[in-house]
């Protein structure tokens, strides 16, 4: 298809959500298939879903990478982007959301809004994401129209309306209107909203359109893809170039794949692409030409020579790119909300080069930059922090066939981090023979969770603008240790307040080492303090069992609210520590 063609459809990027099993891939076949886009219906339990390519995807039947289809219709594009439902694999499903114009929350009708279904309407809400929710499995005696549409209203929503075609009209107004006041105004005016005013409630998140069907029956599928196509806005782009990276993979040939949506201006083929002029120090600039474009369908694809503004394609031939990074207007992207709480060390078969092993097996770390590989020099290990047991098994698979190694995995530990309770100044001198640099560095606490900031008040009649640059780039290149546990620092500003060079002695490493001793002085002056990982969760147990739970709870160190009922069962939501609650 033409650049002239894709502009004159309504072009629209849309993920599919969903906690494990509610059946979002079988939806994003039906959808494919029903609007013709597909010949033959597969089914994940047949292992011949179009959008589960892996095979470890198709054997267990859980979507494990996000995956893109294009969905073609007469007056619309839809780009699909099909993520991970499996908790272990959210960090994959975060990465793309800050690429959709709108979700697609799976709900499985029989289950009902599940832990997992929270959690991802929490990072919509975060992210600011208009959301459509397809209540899937209706066909199942088990699945209860009323009990899921109630379950909707109280733990996502009040502003979930059931936007089914079946419904009457006036009705499904009624409640929309209910959403929002200048709703009620024009419904009170008019005694109807227009399909305008309907679009315009969808995208900014004051109604969520709810359809009910089964997407292995391929009922009401139709019906919403006509739902998607009446109720959303065509994104307006601005002519200059912009993109947002979401993604790194590599094909079967070992091309290395930059994904990226693009949301500005457009993108030509062997256009040179840098990341200058963002927040990034000079030694950290690239200039790479784009080779490839290509637009993927599950595992095919077509290239072309160019992209307009909208579209998500993947493009060869950038070789720095990182998941989440920025180009041309598009602002810096937010750090992930979600992040692994255990790290494993990895056990190479005897005999292996250890530095070439680790140098292969960063190229994941860039495809997953959440897994976090750490050589321990302490122990001599390489570490690899995780999210689950299923993640483990993965990758285990992955290093077996991308480097032919067989390894395995050390008992699984839980990430702990530090910060200190009161600011404190570290100093650094670094001084050998013909070499000098000193440095002054004030260490303060953060609330939690606000993560590490670097910052300068330093004149710059005392240090020169370059040094102070290259001071801000040794404190952020890499992962500082406590004095407690040697556990990573987090939840602190470092505000770099002074520095000395010397005119003819002074070389850029001698910076790294003042650095690196300023933040180590400063911590073993400070009063630190150690951060545990703790879980928010959910516990759905059938009545019978729930005297128990209640204590088991509390005997792993844990605290819940009062438990209340959900049909015939239990629930107790709370908190409690990783370390007692990973299994």
């Amino acid at each position: 298809m033409s650049l002239s063609e894709t502009k004159q459809k309504k072009c629209i990027c849309a993920g599919l959500l969903a906690h494990v099993d509610a059946g979002k891939t079988t939806l994003s076949e039906a959808m494919l298939y029903v609007s013709g886009n597909l010949k033959k219906l597969g089914r994940v339990d047949h292992q011949d879903a179009f959008l589960d390519t892996y095979h470890l995807e198709r054997e267990r039947g859980i979507t494990i990478f996000s995956k893109q289809a294009i969905l073609e219709r007469e007056h619309m594009r839809l780009m699909l982007l099909d993520t991970p439902g499996h908790v272990d694999f959210s960090t994959e499903m975060e990465r793309t959301l800050q690429v959709l114009d709108y979700a697609i929350l799976v709900i499985s009708g029989s289950a009902g809004v599940q832990g997992h279904t929270e959690t991802l309407w929490k990072l919509l809400e975060q992210y600011r994401i208009p959301t459509f929710v397809f209540i899937n499995k209706m066909d199942l005696d088990t699945a209860d129209y009323d009990t899921v549409l109630a379950q909707l209203k109280s733990r996502l929503s009040d502003s979930c309306v059931d936007f089914s075609f079946d419904r009457d009209a006036a009705q499904r107004d009624e409640e929309a209107a209910m959403c929002d006041e200048s709703l009620m105004e024009a419904f009170l005016e008019e005694g109807v909203l227009t399909q305008e005013q309907l679009r315009h409630a969808v995208v900014h998140r004051q109604i969520f359109p709810c359809f009910f069907g089964s997407a292995l029956k391929l009922e009401g599928v139709e019906e919403f893809l006509d739902g998607i196509q009446a109720y959303t806005v065509d994104p307006v782009y601005p002519k200059e170039f912009g993109a947002k990276v979401y993604k790194i993979s590599r094909d079967p040939q070992g091309n290395r794949l930059t994904w990226m949506k693009i949301t500005g201006g457009g993108l030509k083929v062997k256009t040179v692409l840098t990341n200058a002029g963002l927040s990034v120090q000079e030694e950290d600039v690239w200039e790479d030409k784009v080779d490839q474009i290509r637009l993927y369908s599950g595992e095919k694809y077509q290239m072309t020579d160019s992209v307009p503004a909208g579209s998500v394609c993947a493009v060869t031939g950038l070789k720095r790119t990182q998941p989440g990074d920025a180009l041309g207007l598009e602002p810096v992207s937010i750090e992930p909300i979600l992040s692994p709480v255990l790290t494993y060390q990895l056990i190479l078969p005897e005999g292996t080069d250890v530095p070439s092993t680790l140098r292969s097996i960063k190229q994941l770390e860039e495809e997953d930059p959440q897994l976090h590989i750490i050589w321990n020099e302490r122990l001599q290990e390489i570490h690899i922090q995780l999210m689950g047991e299923i993640q483990l098994e993965i990758l285990k698979s992955m290093i077996a066939e991308r480097f032919g190694l067989d390894v395995s995995f050390g008992e699984g530990h839980v990430v702990y981090k530090e910060t200190i309770t009161a600011p404190v100044e570290g100093v650094g001198h670094f001084e050998p023979l013909r070499h000098y640099a000193e440095v002054h560095l004030l260490l303060e606490p953060l609330e939690r969770g606000a993560g590490l900031e670097f910052d300068t008040v330093c004149s710059e009649d005392k240090l020169d603008r370059n040094w102070q640059r290259l001071i801000l780039t040794h404190l952020a290149e890499r992962e500082h240790l406590g004095v407690l546990t040697g556990s990573p620092i987090t939840d602190m500003r470092i505000t770099l307040l002074s520095g000395k060079a010397h005119a003819k002695h002074t070389e850029g490493g001698d910076f790294r080492q003042a650095t690196y001793r300023a933040i180590r002085q400063g911590l073993m002056k400070a009063q630190s303090m150690l951060l545990e990982p703790w879980y928010a969760f959910r516990l759905e147990v059938p009545q019978e069992f729930i005297g128990r739970a209640m204590t088991d709870i509390p005997a792993r160190g844990g605290t819940f609210d009062p438990p209340e009922t959900d049909g015939t069962y239990s629930v107790l939501t709370g908190t409690a520590p990783v370390s007692s609650m990973r299994d």
